[in-house]
């Protein structure tokens, strides 16, 4: 087998006895890293702190990676201009969360009919965000109800930080205040 040792030198072929011998007199560990290859690459090292850094590295990612939620919206084929534009300013603020937007039209009764009224009220809302978003899915319609996904164009909204990563307020060291029983 072909054995390298921890600073990352080439050893050379040698029996795997003998690497063996060589990783124990060091204190190490002697773990097989290619066993497909001809002959099989084996490396000196300390097993644990490897395992240990391999674990580190995932908790880093994992804490690096930012989930996407899908936040919705509902709206009637009837809503009020008004109230279209307060849905709007939320769609906005989910946006700038780096969250998506579900638009949901629901019909109830006979509404359902005419599926262009929800669909005027859809587009009305994308017009309200024209430039700022993508739609990711054009308004479809599912049973009793059409939906529309959009997301924020890249770089349109700044990004948002959350509060417990905000910088702590300078501690006002004014002792005028209460001091006055003294």
């Amino acid at each position: 087998m072909r054995v390298i040792d921890d600073s990352g030198a080439q050893l050379g072929i040698m029996s795997s006895s003998e690497a063996l011998r060589m990783a124990q007199d060091r204190g190490l560990d002697l773990v097989e890293v290619n066993p497909k290859a001809e002959p099989p690459v084996c490396k000196v090292m300390d097993y644990g702190k490897f395992k240990y850094e391999e674990k580190k590295k995932a908790n880093d990612q994992r804490k690096r990676q930012t989930t996407v939620e899908i936040k919705e919206v509902k709206v009637r084929p009837k809503t009020d201009d008004h109230d279209l534009e307060t849905k709007v300013k939320h769609i906005k603020r989910f946006l700038e969360e780096g969250n998506k937007a579900k638009i949901t039209v629901r019909f109830r009764g006979r509404e359902v009919t005419h599926p262009e009224k929800g669909r005027e009220v859809v587009d009305e809302i994308i017009k309200a965000l024209e430039g700022l978003i993508v739609v990711e899915q054009n308004p479809l319609m599912e049973g009793k109800a059409m939906t529309a996904l959009i997301a924020a164009k890249p770089g349109a909204f700044k990004k948002v930080v959350p509060a417990e990563n905000a910088a702590p307020l300078p501690a006002d060291d004014d002792d005028d205040d209460d001091d006055d029983d003294e």
